[in-house]
């Protein structure tokens, strides 16, 4: 009676051969592994090396916005004090029979600066590290009278207060006057010249301070020198 064959050594030689496999491709993944740690590791360590700071310049449109919401740029404030006198006649015809005389003291105060809602892109120049930019004239940018530190110093109706009581007219008058005068005389000794070059001072530092290494700031003549209009 003949006995069968057993089958075991077949499947020990399919294990064996599997597990030889396996072995082998375990040890072309290290040896793949071990090949390329090195570009492994700098990738690994470039994920986490800090990353060095690149400064960039803004475009002009950019820097043009930040300026513009600067918006009034006053760079000059000039206070002074004025003595006004105003007068007004009572008359019979062209004759004057009695007059009215008031005196006020005045201060005034003037700012002077430049408009930076002016600019447009035309005036603005980008080019790499450097940048240029032409700034409209400097301008009164308003003047007011300091109603708190102003008074009126005399008022006299003159004989038996015969001149008309006109208090709140001729005070309105000086405050008028006094507003030219001063204007006057700030511009006269150049208010709107300083107001120029202290602009210019004030952009250049803002723009040195965004990254450039070369910024031009050109000024205008300024134009007439007349009150704002409020």
């Amino acid at each position: 009676m003949k006995t069968p064959k057993s089958s075991s050594p077949f499947w020990q030689k399919l294990f064996f051969w599997s597990a030889g496999s396996i072995n082998l491709i375990i040890l072309l993944i290290l040896f793949s592994i071990w090949r390329t740690s090195d570009r492994a590791l700098n990738f690994i360590g470039s994920l986490f090396k800090p990353q060095p700071v690149e400064a960039k310049i803004e475009n002009s449109a950019l820097i043009l916005q930040r300026i513009q919401n600067i918006q009034q740029l006053a760079t000059t404030v000039q206070k002074m004090e004025k003595i006004v006198p105003t007068s007004a006649a009572r008359k019979l015809g062209d004759i004057p029979v009695a007059t009215t005389r008031l005196l006020y003291i005045a201060r005034g105060e003037i700012r002077a600066g430049v408009d930076l809602s002016e600019l447009t892109n035309k005036n603005v120049k980008v080019s790499n590290d450097s940048i240029e930019i032409n700034l409209p004239p400097a301008k009164i940018l308003d003047s007011k009278i300091d109603v708190n530190h102003s008074r009126v110093y005399d008022y006299d109706r003159g004989f038996l207060n015969l001149g008309p009581d006109v208090a709140p007219q001729l005070q309105t008058l000086a405050q008028r006057k006094t507003l030219t005068e001063i204007v006057n005389t700030a511009c006269s000794e150049g208010i709107l010249n300083t107001a120029n070059n202290r602009a210019k001072e004030t952009i250049t530092q803002l723009l040195t301070s965004t990254g450039y290494q070369q910024v031009n700031v050109n000024t205008t003549t300024p134009e007439a020198c007349i009150v704002a209009n409020h």
